[in-house]
């Protein structure tokens, strides 16, 4: 029986378009679940104080989380390059929501706190390993529509997270503002199990431990730097320098223990790389524009514009829409014209003149004129946010395309966290003096400024007159809070035109596939068939023959493919020699073996071995013809910009192919291939 073939007019690619599509689902529910959790927990805060108590470490059940998930996140992206990522994001989805299930039943805050701890732990891998995986099975130039929705998964969590916290704290209780991952992250945790396959390494990696360490006492450092300095602690104070001193050591001794490591976490020369340098620099500075600034909006809709938390919440709505059009418009614009360097130009100057607008909010302006001016924000964010991704994940070697993602992710909440730590120190100083230089503006004794500021209650205490007067002072201080940040977002601006644009590859190999080369005693026929060989083993197994079995157009399983071109290699082969020889349980080897039987692909000869029938060899055939055209889009989307080294093979095989006549290349190429399939 003949193998199965899809007619001309199928459409090829809908099964796999179809099983991307789950996968990415898998994936989007584990970074939604994780993102919503930097949010969600906001609004329930209050009244989780006044269940469990802890008023003085409150502040640390938002710290907890984000130290955690900052510090675990170049540790995930490393060790999914060195192990495979399917089973980490696994293990990050188990680990998530165990801390959010011990959340739910914390009984006081030092419990809570740990228990969050656990929670960020989880949800560091989630967010660096959905962004990788996509890295994993679908190519740079197709990219852009999956990226662009996770994008959009930011802006949405940014609004639903306070708004679902509020509506479970009034409807049912705290406790579901953290049981609400159990479900999602179940259903994202079998999805992914059964629809992603891809390289899983089964060698004992190493391990950079020291590395480890040290970016994580240096991050621990930098991030208790930036969550202190000007709240708890004064920033000139001894305990905010030391913080500082010990971060500037631990860095130290970091940079010095990765230039030896045989496995560094985060290798040192991406960072001589200038796409992973530039877009992390543009990460870093979009991160504290975006978070310092934005973490005030939902502040001034409640004291200047008086509304409540749940309607400050909902005005955001305009920011959140403006982010999806241009999140996912830019996805499907990349992938419909293969560039990117035009969105994060584009994306930071409209950045900036949204925070510009924002600046010039006050008192009077209107809810429509507000919403115009976070609309044209949004529009702005959603340009700039996944395109940096895309563009790093495109620009290194993919054994390195965890660790590069991490590394974005990684410096924009670095970035994040100082933004939220200076722009409120900037805040807290021109409203200290904005008030002293009221006329006649006078608090009642006993009265925090910072207190009336964090407390609708509170201001609607105060006289009329005293009301009003703070208000416009309020305003004033959040005005040059935007404006500073308006100035910041212009910085990465000018970094985005630093940005070097390479070509979007149509493969999921890195830009390595195809070197080192060095002067050989190889001919032009053996240099290029090393250099393919390299090639193959690049790229992800599974998702190599799923592409081959598409563009050949043949009804076979992943295995049974895989079986059909061993036996090509090998046969005929006793089944417990082919086992040997790849390297598989002999039980695989049966399983599909006896599949290719019933299909009439495969038989066994008088001795036992197995061997391929003319129509398994046909199969066979379609798949070689389908890899070469595959290896063919590789060569035409390595370019020179890429691998200088790619160019000068070239050049010398173009020499060689000038002076050497073709029948001799067709000969030497046919000796070859006699030679490998003898006589």
């Amino acid at each position: 029986m003949s193998a199965p073939v899809k007619t001309a007019d199928a459409p090829a690619s809908a099964p796999q378009e179809q099983k991307l599509w789950l996968i990415f689902t898998g994936l989007m529910l584990g970074m939604l679940v994780a993102a919503l959790d930097q949010t969600i927990v906001s609004t329930a805060l209050p009244t989780i104080v006044g269940d469990l108590g802890g008023l003085d470490h409150l502040s640390w059940v938002v710290t907890a989380y984000l130290l955690a998930s900052t510090v675990s996140t170049p540790l995930w992206g490393k060790l999914g390059d060195l192990v495979g990522r399917k089973r980490l994001f696994q293990a990050s989805i188990v680990i998530f929501l165990i801390g959010s299930a011990l959340c739910g039943i914390a009984q006081n805050m030092p419990e809570l706190i740990a228990f969050r701890g656990i929670q960020g732990l989880g949800g560091g891998g989630l967010m660096v390993l959905s962004q990788a995986i996509i890295g994993d099975v679908v190519p740079p130039r197709e990219r852009g529509r999956y990226t662009g929705l996770f994008g959009a998964v930011f802006g949405v969590t940014s609004v639903a997270g306070p708004l679902l916290g509020g509506f479970f704290v009034d409807n049912l209780s705290w406790r579901w503002v953290f049981y609400i991952n159990l479900p999602i992250g179940a259903i994202a945790l079998v999805v992914v199990a059964f629809a992603l396959h891809t390289h899983e390494v089964r060698k004992r990696p190493t391990i950079d431990y020291w590395g480890i360490v040290l970016l994580a006492g240096a991050t621990t450092c930098l991030v208790l730097l930036s969550t202190f300095g000007g709240s708890m602690y004064p920033w000139v104070s001894a305990e905010i320098f030391g913080l500082g001193a010990a971060a500037v050591v631990l860095l130290g001794a970091f940079i010095m223990v990765e230039r030896k490591a045989a496995e560094p976490v985060l290798p040192l020369h991406l960072f001589r790389q200038p796409i992973f340098s530039t877009t992390s620099a543009i990460g870093f500075v979009v991160g504290f524009a975006m978070m310092g600034a934005l973490s005030f909006l939902p502040l001034f809709m409640q004291v200047v514009n008086g509304t409540s938390a749940t309607e400050s919440g909902l005005r955001l709505l305009p920011m959140m829409l403006g982010l999806l059009v241009t999140s996912i418009g830019s996805g499907q614009l990349i992938t419909r014209w293969g560039h990117y360097k035009i969105f994060p130009i584009v994306g930071t100057a409209v950045m900036a003149v949204g925070m510009f607008l924002l600046s010039r909010m006050d008192e009077y302006t209107t809810t429509a004129a507000s919403s115009l001016y976070m609309l044209v924000f949004g529009l702005g964010l959603g340009l700039v946010m996944q395109v940096i991704v895309l563009a790093v994940q495109n620009s290194v070697d993919y054994k390195d395309l965890g660790v590069a993602t991490s590394g974005a992710t990684f410096f924009r909440s670095i970035g994040g966290s100082f933004g939220v730590a200076i722009f409120g120190s900037v805040f807290n100083s021109r409203l200290t003096d904005n008030l002293a230089d009221a006329t006649g503006l006078q608090l009642p004794p006993g009265v925090d400024p910072e207190t009336v500021g964090s407390s609708p209650d509170a201001l609607k205490a105060l006289p009329p007159a005293t009301h009003q007067g703070f208000v416009h002072a309020y305003a004033n201080a959040l005005q040059d809070v935007f404006l500073i940040a308006s100035v910041v977002v212009i910085l990465a601006f000018l970094l985005s035109l630093m940005l070097k644009e390479i070509p979007l590859r149509r493969t999921t190999e890195g830009t390595d596939a195809l070197d080192p080369y060095r002067p050989t005693a190889r001919t032009s026929v053996e240099e290029v068939e090393r250099a393919m060989t390299q090639l193959v083993h690049r790229e992800n197994g599974w998702t190599r023959y799923e592409r081959m079995i598409d563009r050949a157009g043949v009804d076979v399983s992943v295995p049974c493919a895989f079986g059909l071109v061993q036996l090509d290699r090998f046969g005929p082969v006793l089944d417990t020699e082919l086992a040997r020889k790849i390297h598989e349980p002999l039980d695989s080897v049966r399983k599909y073996a006896a599949e290719l039987i019933a299909a009439g692909q495969a038989r066994t000869d008088v001795q036992g071995r197995l061997e391929l029938t003319p129509d398994g060899g046909a199969v066979v055939e379609r798949l070689v013809d389908a890899r070469r055209e595959l290896l063919g889009d590789v060569i035409a989307d390595l370019s020179p910009e890429q691998n200088a080294e790619l160019t000068e093979l070239l050049q010398r095989l173009a020499r060689l192919t000038t002076d050497t006549p073709h029948d001799h290349l067709v000969g030497e190429a046919a000796k070859r291939e006699t030679a490998r399939r003898g006589p």
